[in-house]
C-alpha cells in the first residue's frame, strides 16, 4: 500500500545525514557531502571540548561503506581529531566503545535498514548516545555555513585501528547479571541466523558460539550485497523461515545491516513479530527488576499490557531512539526500545542493541522452558499494519497532519510526534519519517483485517487532502 512520488535523496535530521550514493552534491550523499558534514560535526565537537579530541568510527558492510568510512576518518584527522577506527562493526559496538575509549564522540557509517544505494552518518555524543536535536541543529548550521577550521600539519589527528571491539562488546554483553549464561549453554540451542550479508554476520554467530549455540548461517558473508530487502520484515525473510523448518532449529534470528534491530522466527517458521522482540525482553527483565518501560508511539500496546502485569508503568515517547532514551532516563525505565525490534537495556548502554536482545531472549526461553511459538502465544495478540506514502518535495505534510488532528479532536489524541489517534480497540499513528521522504502510517487492532482496513481508510483520507 504505497503512493509513489519523486523522492528526495539527501535527508538531514537529528537521526544523522542520510542519502543515496552518487549524483550531485547537496542532492545526494556524495564524497563532498560526507566531508562537509563530518567537518561540521568535528567543528561542533571542537566548540564544546578543549584539549585533544578523539572520535570512534565504524561501519556496516554496505558496498559504499569503505569509501565513506575513509572519507570520514581522514576528514577528522584533517580537523586535528584522533580517530579510533573499529572498521567493520555494528552500531551498538561503536556506541559502547565511545565511553570505553574515553572519546568525545562517534560516527557510524550505516543507513540501517535502507537498501544498498543508501548510506548515512550517525552521530554520537561522548556517552555513545545519539546527539540531541539542539546538537543536531548546530551541526547542520556549521555545515550550511561551511565554517570549518582545519588543523595545520603539526596538529593533524592520528589514526588508531581497533580489531577487538566486537569481541569486547560480546564479553560485556555476557557479563550482564541478568544473562543466564550457564543455563543457555546447557540447553544447546540450534539457531539459524540471517545477517543480510552485513556485520551481523560477524557479531551474532560469535555471540551464539560463546553460548554453546549451534549456528546455521545464511546471508552472513559481510560483503554488502544484500540478498533481500535489508529491513527485517516478514515479507523479506522467506529464506530464514524455510531454513529454520528445514534444519529443525529451535528458532531463527534476523538483524538489519547495522545490528540494532532484531527479529525472531519460531520453530514452525513463523515470525515471532518484530513488535514482540521488545515485549519478550521486557517480560524477562520486569520479572527480575520491576519498574517502568518506554517505547515509542508507533509500538504495540502489548508492552504496556505486559508491564502492567508486572506492576510497572508504561510511557510512550516520540519516535526516534534519542527520544526513547530521553524518556527512559526521565522515568528511570528498567528497559525500553522501539517496536521495530530495537531493545534498549541501560545496564550496558542507552542504545538499541541486537546482541543484548539475543541474550535476554535466550535467558527467557531457558527460564520459561517454552518453545518460541509457545512463548509468543502467551502474550496479548495485537496485529499491526505498517504502510507509507512517499512524498514529493512540495507537499506540506504538517498541514495534512494538522487537518487530521482537527478532524479527530474528540478522540484520544497525541501530537508530540505527528498525530496518533487512540480509538477504543485500535489506533493509528501518522508521522513524517526522520530517515526517508515518506509519511508513515502505522495501525494496530485486534485482527490483521481490522488493522489493514484502518490503514487503508487513512491512506484514502490523506489522499483526499492533497
Amino acid at each position: 500500500m504505497q503512493l509513489i512520488y519523486t523522492p528526495m535523496t539527501l535527508i538531514k535530521s537529528i537521526s544523522g545525514i542520510r542519502g543515496t550514493i552518487g549524483g550531485s552534491a547537496s542532492d545526494n550523499l556524495t564524497p563532498l557531502d560526507i566531508v562537509r558534514f563530518t567537518s561540521a560535526y568535528a567543528q561542533w565537537l571542537m566548540t564544546h571540548n578543549s584539549g585533544g579530541l578523539s572520535v570512534v568510527t565504524g561501519r556496516d558492510a554496505r558496498i559504499s561503506g569503505q569509501m565513506a568510512h575513509q572519507l570520514v576518518n581522514q576528514t577528522l584527522i584533517g580537523m586535528g581529531i584522533d580517530v579510533i577506527d573499529l572498521g567493520l562493526s555494528t552500531t551498538p559496538t561503536v556506541a559502547v566503545a565511545v565511553p570505553w575509549e574515553k572519546a568525545q564522540g562517534g560516527i557510524i557509517l550505516t543507513a540501517s535498514h535502507n537498501p544498498k544505494q543508501w548510506n548515512a552518518l550517525k552521530l554520537l555524543n561522548e556517552k555513545g548516545e545519539f546527539i540531541n536535536a539542539e546538537a543536531g541543529a548546530q551541526v547542520l548550521h556549521y555545515a550550511e555555513q561551511e565554517a570549518f577550521q582545519y588543523a595545520e600539519v603539526d596538529a593533524l589527528g592520528k589514526w588508531h585501528p581497533r580489531t577487538d571491539a566486537i569481541q569486547k562488546h560480546i564479553t560485556a554483553t555476557l557479563a550482564m547479571d541478568t544473562v543466564d549464561v550457564a543455563g543457555i549453554k546447557k540447553e544447546k540451542f540450534k539457531v539459524v541466523v540471517d545477517a543480510v550479508n552485513s556485520s551481523g554476520g560477524i557479531a551474532i554467530p560469535q555471540l551464539l558460539a560463546a553460548l554453546n549455540v549451534e549456528v546455521v548461517e545464511i546471508h552472513c558473508t559481510p560483503n554488502g550485497h544484500f540478498p533481500h530487502n535489508p529491513e527485517p520484515l516478514k515479507e523479506h525473510l522467506g529464506d530464514l523461515c524455510e531454513t529454520v523448518v528445514k534444519e529443525q532449529a529451535d528458532f531463527g534470528i534476523a538483524v538489519d545491516p547495522d545490528v540494532d534491530r532484531l527479529v525472531f522466527v519460531d520453530e514452525k517458521g513463523e515470525l515471532f513479530g518484530e513488535e514482540y522482540t521488545l515485549v519478550a525482553c521486557a517480560d524477562y527483565i520486569l520479572s527480575k527488576t520491576p519498574g517502568a518501560t518506554v517505547s515509542n508511539l508507533s509500538s504495540t500496546r502489548a508492552l504496556a499490557d505486559v508491564t502492567r502485569t508486572h506492576g510497572g508503568s508504561y510511557t510512550a515517547s516520540a519516535v526516534g531512539e534519542v527520544n526513547v532514551v530521553t524518556e527512559m532516563k526521565a522515568v528511570q525505565a528498567v528497559i525500553g526500545g522501539e517496536g521495530n525490534g530495537g531493545v534498549i537495556y541501560p545496564p550496558l548502554h542507552y542504545g538499541r542493541d541486537a546482541l543484548v536482545g539475543v541474550v535476554l531472549f535466550l535467558s527467557l526461553l531457558v527460564e520459561r522452558k517454552l518453545s518460541v511459538a509457545q512463548l509468543r502465544a502467551s502474550y496479548p495478540s495485537y496485529f499491526m499494519s505498517k504502510n507509507k506514502i512517499t512524498l514529493a518535495e512540495h507537499m506540506d505534510v504538517d498541514a495534512i497532519l494538522d487537518s487530521l488532528a482537527k478532524q479527530y479532536k474528540e478522540e484520544r489524541l497525541s501530537t508530540i510526534d505527528g498525530v496518533k489517534i487512540d480509538f477504543e480497540n485500535e489506533w493509528v499513528h501518522l508521522r513524517k519519517s526522520n530517515t526517508e521522504p515518506i509519511i508513515r502510517i502505522y495501525t494496530e487492532a485486534p485482527s490483521q483485517n481490522a488493522a489493514d482496513t484502518l490503514a487503508q481508510r487513512f491512506v484514502e483520507e490523506i489522499k483526499s487532502l492533497f
